[in-house]
């Protein structure tokens, strides 16, 4: 019978509800029950335990529904939660039909390239912090950047009681760069910038692993395409053994 049971924050992700972190919040907010019973945090259920969220029931994965992977271009003032008390958030704006949420976070105040998908399992090995994916972004600062400003921020910046990765940084105009982070601390580059003496004036993330912002308009989603599906499960499916 154990063999059976599945831990309860993988049963709602796999289900495509929402993902395994956003899984964890919800039952530590009291919102699952498992047969109209509150559950606490490592719950496990078992095929055909009745789990709710808010009274919603939660389909098993063994119903399994045709993934879908977003790729949209985030305008600045959409945070990117399924907060429904939120009304900024990226579920309102982009009003899909089908229940998604989104691959990560971009700030409020930044735009440009965040996925999203149904699919809980793509995310889980998407955000481990050991497979390195790679994120690009070109930013412009309120002042001209310096030869010693591109060396400083690809050697490393200490922030929140770390140092940041050595990373690929290149000067684009006087007052905007590109870099490529294969880490994710919060406000990273905001954090790295303002370290340095400079504040960030736009900050456009324009390629996440494989797939490109490309001409995407501001405000504006697409499906990825087959070849950027079968790439990307290749990338996740190497890097999550590693």
């Amino acid at each position: 019978m154990d063999k059976e049971q599945v831990s309860l924050n993988k049963y709602i992700s796999s289900s495509g509800f929402c993902s395994r972190r956003e899984a964890d919040k919800l039952i530590e907010q009291a919102r699952v029950t498992v047969n109209d019973e509150l559950v606490l945090p490592g719950a496990k259920v078992r095929p055909g335990d009745k789990v709710e969220v808010d009274g919603e029931p939660i389909k098993s994965s063994a119903a399994k529904k045709r993934p879908i992977y977003i790729a949209f271009n985030k305008p600045v003032g959409v945070t990117s939660t399924t907060d429904v008390k939120d009304r900024s958030n990226i579920i309102y704006y982009i009003g899909h039909p089908k229940r998604i949420f989104p691959i990560g976070r971009l700030d409020k105040d930044s735009d440009g390239l965040i996925f999203l998908t149904n699919d809980g399992d793509i995310v889980n090995k998407i955000l481990r912090a050991a497979n390195n994916h790679e994120k690009e972004y070109i930013v412009s600062v309120d002042k001209a950047v310096t030869p010693e400003f591109v060396k400083q921020m690809s050697n490393g910046i200490p922030m929140l009681g770390t140092v940041t990765r050595k990373c690929f940084v290149r000067q684009e105009g006087s007052r905007r760069f590109r870099i490529i982070l294969t880490q994710g601390l919060n406000r990273q580059i905001r954090r790295m910038c303002e370290y340095l003496g400079y504040n960030v004036m736009t900050l456009t993330r324009v390629r996440i692993m494989n797939v490109q912002l490309g001409n995407l308009g501001v405000g504006k989603w697409r499906y990825f395409t087959p070849e950027e599906v079968s790439k990307m499960n290749d990338m996740v499916s190497v890097s999550s053994k590693v």
